[in-house]
């Protein structure tokens, strides 16, 4: 690890990250092994991918800018315990981001789906759709009485 040089910008950032909710680590099919070297952070307002060994990469996502969750489990990954989880964002480096062959998956993707809602609320990024509503449908509604 790198040595910390503002211990309280860190602690500030961290807690605005929010509460460490899931570690989880990506694992081998073989037996549901966790010998990779990719982490899952995921926190109250963010998550964090961290790969690597030699170089390390960290990258963030915001809760807000998860739209969609998705779960799939192989036959390989069910017997091993095993699945792997699809986020869909509204990010702009990561379009789709894969958390490939974890433990707990559909307890995550509930808590990914609800957080991810709870913090589009928080940050009032709720889209709304307009279902039924057409753009050439140009009636008031004062008009209609």
């Amino acid at each position: 690890m790198t040595k910390i040089v503002n211990p309280e910008q860190y602690a500030h950032s961290t807690e605005a990250k929010g509460q460490l909710c899931y570690n989880e680590r990506k694992r081998l099919l073989f037996l549901g092994l966790p010998w990779t070297f990719t982490k899952y952070e995921i926190r109250e307002n963010i998550l964090t991918i961290i790969k690597g060994f030699f170089t390390v990469t960290e990258d963030d996502c915001y809760m807000y800018k998860i739209t969609d969750v998705e779960i799939t489990s192989t036959l390989w990954q069910r017997m091993a315990g095993l699945s792997t989880i699809t986020l869909f964002t509204s990010d702009v480096t990561d379009k789709t981001i894969v958390l490939k062959n974890i433990k707990h998956g559909r307890e995550i993707k509930d808590f990914l789906f609800q957080a991810s809602e709870a913090a589009r609320i928080r940050r009032r990024t709720v889209n709304m759709q307009n279902i039924g509503f057409d753009a050439d449908d140009n009636t008031d509604i004062d008009d209609m009485t």
